[in-house]
């Protein structure tokens, strides 16, 4: 338990708080929330950190493996479904903060518990469901916008994995300054690195290139992410070339029927893969064989794909926008977000292999400032706060 006893020789010490991390939220393809809990836990664990986590049933031998010296309690069946789990955050959670002897309760996905009974850090992702909240379905929009509000309300601490979106926070709620908490996200440098040839080949093949040049995206196809601009951006810059580099799509397909829309307008000579879910291990050698890595998000919280591909040597194209420069900075490219800026900054990358080689050097170099042991140091910190605020 948190709090304050003596040695001794009559020192106070502080112990640390013991937390429960609520895992439940992460969907089976894992995505960027998955990494994001995983590489967090998996750094609190390392750390030595009193920890307990939350999570699927699907997830349990996952999360026994994954942190073996912390505690893992599984969720009832019923909340691989939404609804059931959304009720479950309400009635259910609180009782196993409860029977862990939590001091401090994190909620990692934008809602929380009305009733925890303990103090509750909740990170707060981004605020695009206020700031483009066309971006987002209705449903879905008028549910996180709802749940941001009152987790800014009424959590004990909020982190935040940009001060983008901290002052987001405070701009668009007039959220309390002081108690928000800046955690930049981490990346997994085991998994993401610069890929060897075979790994280059295999991912290759399995998309159908066959050596063939690529473009390369992930992320969810869907409107904030601007892949419908980029359709067009990239199109339009490869269109003439003797020998066009594909596009490569990867990730889930979201809420987005313009996406649709600009597929179908690419021209039959040009070749646009839409692979899906790509398996974790897949990623280096995806990231690390394109000629650019294109980011062109409206509005990211951090942008983890971008980081995760600067990490595997990719030169990235992205924009100036929200966080994305905090985690860019000079070793990305930039570009406005509409389809003839993509296409100009994308058309002089593919015709400067010199810089591509550049940024890519710079990138890897800058992604290595990045950790999940410092995310979690910086978490722990938000927790000792939490615990120490209810103490006081």
């Amino acid at each position: 338990m948190s709090g304050e006893r003596a040695d001794q020789k009559g020192a106070v010490l502080v112990v640390a708080p013991r937390v429960l991390v609520d895992a439940t939220a992460v969907p089976a393809d894992r995505g960027a929330l998955g990494r994001y809990v995983d590489g967090l836990v998996s750094a609190l664990d390392t750390a030595g950190a009193d920890l307990a986590v939350a999570c699927q049933r699907a997830d349990e031998e996952r999360y026994g493996r994954l942190i073996p010296n912390a505690t893992v309690v599984a969720g009832p069946p019923a909340i691989a479904h939404r609804p059931a789990r959304l009720a479950w955050e309400q009635s259910g959670l609180p009782l196993v903060a409860q029977q862990v002897g939590a001091d401090v309760l994190h909620s990692p996905h934008y809602s929380m518990p009305l009733r925890p009974g303990k103090p509750v850090v909740v990170t707060v992702h981004d605020l695009t469901f206020y700031t483009e909240p066309d971006a987002h379905s209705p449903v879905t929009a008028a549910y996180y916008k709802a749940a941001i509000r009152t987790s800014a309300r009424q959590a004990t601490r909020l982190i935040v994995p940009s001060k983008a979106t901290r002052d987001e926070l405070v701009r668009v709620l007039a959220a309390d300054s002081t108690k928000i908490d800046v955690a930049y996200h981490g990346v997994d440098h085991s998994l993401f690195h610069r890929p060897d040839a075979h790994q280059l080949r295999q991912v290759s093949d399995r998309l159908g290139l066959h050596g063939h040049a690529y473009v390369a995206y992930l992320g969810t196809l869907e409107p904030r992410k601007n892949v419908p601009a980029l359709i067009a951006g990239w199109s339009a810059a490869v269109t003439d070339l003797a020998d066009p580099p594909a596009l490569v799509l990867a990730g889930g397909s979201g809420w987005s029927e313009e996406v649709d829309q600009a597929v179908a307008e690419v021209p039959a000579h040009l070749h646009l893969v839409r692979p899906g879910y790509l398996h974790f291990n897949d990623l280096p050698g995806f990231f690390g064989g394109a000629l650019v890595v294109a980011f062109p998000s409206t509005g990211e919280g951090f942008g983890l794909p971008a980081l995760e591909a600067m990490a595997c040597g990719a030169p990235v194209l992205t924009t100036h926008r929200t966080a994305l420069p905090e985690v860019g900075g000079d070793a990305v490219a930039y570009t406005e977000p509409d389809a003839e800026s993509i296409r100009a900054a994308l058309r002089a990358l593919l015709e400067d292999p010199a810089r591509r080689t550049a940024l890519g050097e710079a990138g890897h170099t800058r992604a290595t400032e990045f950790s999940w042991a410092a995310s979690a140091e910086a978490h722990m910190i938000s927790y000792e706060r939490a615990a120490g605020q209810a103490a006081g």
